[in-house]
């Protein structure tokens, strides 16, 4: 009688880092000759539990030494609380349970949501990683996927033509310490698309098909300089995580050789302990060199490999790229190529980063950061403040936007220099970067408007420390208009919708006299006046009526109320006549 096992084949396809262009790992796919062994599998846990076990040894046949990444449904785990057989099947392949990363599939409907929690809880206790797959276009609630809290979520391709779901879906996964993958990207458009919308891994036919052998060749369209990362504090490390070679601590020098001979593009291994926490790390070419010496191999090829390994360098892998730097900077200058272990909150290894990914990725946050910045004052333009303000709108955090501008800018250039105007709007630029708290972002729009981000609650500082100044231009004394709308989640769809509801408080600001403040608030009527003072009326100058003629008849009697009409605008046209006949003196 033939077994299910007899006609059913894998295939591996690569899940590629878009920001490196490196394979992450690989998805084992099942490829029966006939018949729909999957849909069998949704309906019987225990033959889903088989399938992932096949699926490592698979893996383990073909000796990949990429980390895996292995499907199971989500109703799978919750009936059978966990997968009790796949802890020893990747333990036999020779293979650490944090190098596998667990698919969970939908459906998720009529699935009991606190087992699946528990089981998920459970493998994650063992090491292995937890992925939710099919989000978007499946049936995950979204309060069961902030639960599960995955490291990683894949969302299908079809996604991509709705970019503001998919930033959405970026702004989650930061907050719950995720990547983000797109799947099923068959076409260069769809790359970049994912690229823009803030996708750190993808896989589809495009990138690498699915193959029977494991293949690290993949193709990942180059990067225009529109998708380079975007300016801030640094690219972050998890969006660089190579796959890490490793090995238990007690591996011996000769099988590390082998390790390294086997596969040219390893640049060194780890050697983590049963935790899978690195205890030393291996260089390639220190390594190669010290066994290639003369008897090189006779005294060292049985001997612990950690005896000619190094203390590992390792950093978060919540870690910005500059701290990845400063790892490197504080250690010995003949370890500058050594990578660098990227760990977890338990300071188990997820993976490496090469020093030369960090060093291109910061050279194109500071070329792009470059161009977009103010030449005069070197701060960012409208574009840096605009694409935070629709991150902010996306996240459903509330913010301040405010403009602000010097009074009379033209009569100061025309009265005191340009040179006096420019040292003005450096100055003014200056305060707002020293009053801005860490989440605030100014932006020098031109001319002397500037744009500044805040969280609500920072605002009074900040007005405080543009307002409450004496400034002045040679010798002349020089005040300011700031106008703030305060967005609440919701109340704004976009940057555009924003900046129109602070137009109109710009001009309720430019209307007051002295240093000024209008607050208003998107979606309400009317404004704040927090600093200025409304202009008071000129009173109307009045002249004495010149007498009639002395032969001239005298007019006909007219209501009392239209002989004070009359007085009236014949006061009112005499007394624009002489502000008007002033102003031409």
């Amino acid at each position: 009688m033939h077994s299910w096992t007899d006609t059913l084949r894998f295939a591996f396809q690569p899940v590629v880092n878009l920001m490196t262009g490196a394979v992450a790992g690989l998805e084992i796919l099942a490829r029966p000759e006939t018949g729909d062994i999957l849909a069998e599998a949704r309906r019987d846990p225990e033959l889903d539990c088989r399938l992932a076990v096949s699926a490592i040894r698979a893996a383990a046949r073909k000796e990949t030494l990429l980390p895996l990444f292995v499907n199971v449904f989500a109703g799978s785990l919750a009936d059978l609380g966990g997968l009790p057989s796949l802890h020893d099947a990747v333990r036999e392949a020779g293979r650490l349970p944090w190098e596998v990363t667990l698919d969970i599939c939908p459906p998720y409907t009529h699935v009991p949501q606190q087992a699946l929690l528990e089981a998920a809880a459970a493998l994650r206790g063992q090491g292995f990683r937890i992925c939710a797959d099919g989000v978007g276009d499946g049936d995950v609630p979204l309060r069961l996927l902030s639960d599960l809290a995955p490291g990683l979520v894949k969302l299908d391709a079809s996604l991509l033509t709705r970019p503001a779901v998919v930033r959405s879906m970026r702004t989650l996964c930061d907050e719950m310490g995720a990547l983000l993958a797109v799947e099923g990207v068959e076409t260069e458009g769809q790359c970049a698309a994912a690229l823009a919308a803030g996708a750190q891994l993808a896989q589809g036919e495009l990138l690498a098909p699915p193959a029977r052998r494991p293949a690290a060749d993949v193709y990942v369209p180059p990067r225009s300089p529109a998708e380079a990362p975007a300016p801030g504090a640094g690219p972050r490390v998890r969006e660089f995580v190579r796959p890490a070679a490793l090995l238990p601590v007690t591996a011996s020098a000769g099988q590390v050789r082998a390790l390294l001979t086997g596969s040219p593009d390893v640049s060194g291994v780890l050697l983590v302990d049963t935790r899978g926490v690195p205890v030393r790390s291996v260089h390639r070419s220190r390594f190669l060199l010290s066994m290639s010496g003369r008897y090189g191999h006779a005294l060292y090829a049985d001997r612990p490999a950690a005896k000619l390994g190094d203390p590992p360098r390792t950093v978060g892998v919540d870690g910005t790229a500059w701290e990845v730097l400063d790892v490197v900077a504080v250690g010995e200058r003949d370890r500058t190529s050594d990578d660098v272990a990227v760990v977890d909150e338990d300071g188990r290894c997820v993976g490496v980063v090469r020093l030369a990914d960090l060093v291109r990725a910061l050279a194109e946050t500071r070329v792009e950061e470059a161009a977009g910045l103010n030449p005069l004052t070197r701060l960012p333009g409208s574009d840096a403040i605009t694409g935070e303000v629709d991150r902010r709108i996306a996240a459903g955090r509330a913010f301040a936007l405010s403009w602000l501008d010097v009074d009379h800018f033209k009569q100061i250039n025309d009265g005191a220099g340009f040179a006096a105007g420019d040292e003005l709007i450096k100055a003014v630029g200056r305060a707002l970067q020293q009053a801005a708290t860490e989440s605030a972002r100014v932006g020098h729009i031109g001319g002397d408007d500037f744009l500044v981000l805040a969280d609500p609650d920072g605002l009074d500082p900040l007005a405080a420390s543009v307002l409450d100044v004496p400034w002045s231009a040679g010798g002349r004394t020089v005040t300011l208009s700031l106008a703030t709308v305060l967005c609440a989640p919701g109340s704004v769809s976009d940057h555009r919708q924003a900046a129109g509801c602070l137009a109109p408080l710009k001009k309720a600001a430019k209307a007051l006299h002295g240093a000024s403040w209008v607050l208003g608030r998107a979606g309400a009527a009317g404004h704040e006046i927090r600093r200025g003072s409304r202009p008071t009326p000129k009173p109307a100058s009045v002249s004495a009526p010149a007498p009639a003629p002395p032969s001239a008849p005298a007019p006909p009697s007219a209501p009392a109320s239209a002989s004070a009409s009359a007085s009236a605008s014949a006061s009112a046209r005499c007394g624009m006549a002489v502000e008007r006949g002033a102003q031409g003196v």
